[in-house]
């Protein structure tokens, strides 16, 4: 269990770096072909590469919802760095918010059993092929919104539905990894496909929208919803006794992005601008 948690922390860390360099090289165009050739974007994708193997290897030791939240706890590190990077103070509600996020978080995370996961049945890969193709109609169906919230939100499923891919994979304990094994599986492409999907959408929320709110609404939902689907289709264990501190810790953490979402965003791009280059 401590060396899922180990490596969990280290993809928050990496996955927050990757967010502030992707954000920084969306600051820099507003055109998509543009922004795939940016280095600053190409750069996070490698750290956020870096990050989602880490994730792969703390889903073989925890349940997803400890994962998960784990994960969430980027918030606070984009939140804190953002402000930090380009001169604004935090708010006091900033600073709840920041606060309320690692502790709801944190607490879900400790929820955890320490059982080992469960596995994926034949519905829940089905469950899971059809949550993609819905969710790759509801990306096309608000692309071009002007709202970065919508696409904020698909993001956030996008990745947490990674998660619950790499949980499907089936791989024998002691076994490595094989390409004919993994190449067999329907579970190994809904990876690819969630992936697409999560990263398109969150590019896009880049460009309309501002980092802080952007993380905010992507990191909650990739918590709570893989979280609660390996709860309800994995069996996901919840520690003896936790249940009420785990319901807690997610309405802490929910009302924590609330308060980050609503953080006023950069007042002009000249500070962003002007850091990045």
């Amino acid at each position: 269990m401590l060396t899922g948690l180990l490596f969990a922390l280290c993809a928050t860390v990496l996955n927050s770096g990757a967010g502030l360099l992707q954000s920084a090289a969306a600051q820099q165009t507003t055109s998509r072909t543009h922004l795939a050739l940016r280095p600053l974007y190409l750069a996070g994708l490698l750290v956020d590469a870096l990050g989602w193997i880490c994730t792969v290897v703390a889903l073989r030791h925890l349940p997803v919802f400890a994962v998960q939240a784990a994960l969430g706890l980027s918030i606070a590190l984009t939140a804190v760095a953002t402000w930090g990077l380009y001169g604004i103070r935090l708010r006091v509600a900033d600073r709840v918010g920041v606060g309320a996020c690692v502790l709801g978080l944190g607490v879900v995370a400790g929820s955890a059993g320490g059982e080992a996961p469960a596995a994926f049945s034949g519905t829940a890969i089905v469950v899971l092929g059809a949550a993609a193709a819905a969710l790759a109609v509801a990306a096309i169906a608000v692309w071009r919104l002007p709202v970065a919230w919508p696409l904020s939100l698909i993001a956030g499923l996008g990745f947490g539905g990674t998660s619950l891919a790499v949980r499907a994979v089936h791989v024998a304990p002691d076994a490595a990894f094989e390409v004919g094994q993994l190449a067999g599986q329907p579970a190994t492409y809904l990876i690819g496909v969630f992936w697409v999907i999560g990263i398109t959408t969150y590019s896009r929320a880049l460009t309309i929208g501002h980092l802080a709110g952007v993380t905010a609404v992507f990191s909650v939902t990739e918590v709570i919803a893989p979280g609660l689907v390996g709860i309800v289709l994995l069996g996901d264990p919840i520690r003896d006794g936790w249940l009420i501190p785990f319901v807690a810790g997610l309405v802490v953490a929910v009302a924590g992005v609330v308060a980050l979402a609503n953080a006023p965003a950069v007042a002009t791009g000249h500070p962003r601008r002007r850091h990045v280059r």
